[in-house]
C-alpha cells in the first residue's frame, strides 16, 4: 500500500504502486497482450520477473505463451534470458524479445511500431547467428523465425489491420516442431 510495500487493487489515484522492495512497479492487472486493465479487473497472470531458466526452458515457455496469444508475456521470458544468460548470447535473446514485442504491437493495432520491431528483432537475431556461427542455437530456427517476422511485418503494413497473436505466432523451432 502506498510506498511501503504491496499494492491494493483499490489503490487511490495519487498513490504510486510499489513492489515489496519499494520500487515503483505498476500493479494494474493486464490482458493477454500486456495492456493495463482497470484496478480490480480480472487479468492474465503476469510472468514473474528475473526467473533464471535454462535455454530449453526459455524456448519451451516462450513458445507456450506465443501459442496462447500472449507475446507480451513471451517477451518477458526472453528478457529474463537476455538479462540472466551468458553475455555472448544476450543479443540473440534480445532479438527474440524484440520479435515478441513486435507481435504484441501488431496485435494491439500499433502496426507501424509492430512492423519496425519485427524487422529489428529479425535483423538482431540474424546478426547474432552470423557472428556466432550457429545456425540453430538451442534448436531455434532463427532463419525461419526471421522470415516469419518479415512476412508478418509486410502483412500488417499491407492490410492495415491488427493480427491475432495466437494465430500468427511463430514456431521457434520451425515447422518440424509441429503446429
Amino acid at each position: 500500500m502506498g510506498s511501503t510495500g504491496e499494492t491494493s487493487p483499490d489503490r487511490p489515484g495519487d498513490a504510486r504502486d510499489r513492489d515489496s522492495e519499494g520500487r515503483a512497479r505498476n500493479a494494474r492487472p493486464r490482458d493477454g497482450l500486456g495492456r493495463p486493465l482497470p484496478y480490480g479487473a480480472d487479468g492474465v497472470p503476469r510472468q514473474p520477473e528475473g526467473v533464471v531458466r535454462t535455454p530449453e526452458e526459455t524456448v519451451v515457455e516462450a513458445q507456450r505463451l506465443l501459442d496462447e496469444g500472449k507475446p507480451f508475456h513471451a517477451h518477458e521470458v526472453f528478457e529474463d534470458a537476455w538479462k540472466s544468460g551468458p553475455d555472448e548470447e544476450r543479443e540473440l535473446w534480445r532479438g527474440l524479445a524484440q520479435l515478441a514485442v513486435g507481435l504484441t504491437h501488431a496485435a494491439r493495432g500499433n502496426l507501424t511500431g509492430g512492423a519496425r520491431l519485427l524487422r529489428r528483432g529479425a535483423g538482431a537475431a540474424e546478426a547474432w547467428v552470423s557472428a556466432a556461427g550457429q545456425d540453430r542455437p538451442h534448436g531455434i530456427d532463427v532463419a525461419g523465425v526471421a522470415a516469419w517476422a518479415r512476412e508478418l511485418a509486410g502483412d500488417v503494413e499491407r492490410t492495415g489491420r491488427p493480427v491475432d497473436a495466437g494465430a500468427r505466432a511463430p514456431r521457434l523451432r520451425g515447422p518440424a516442431a509441429g503446429r
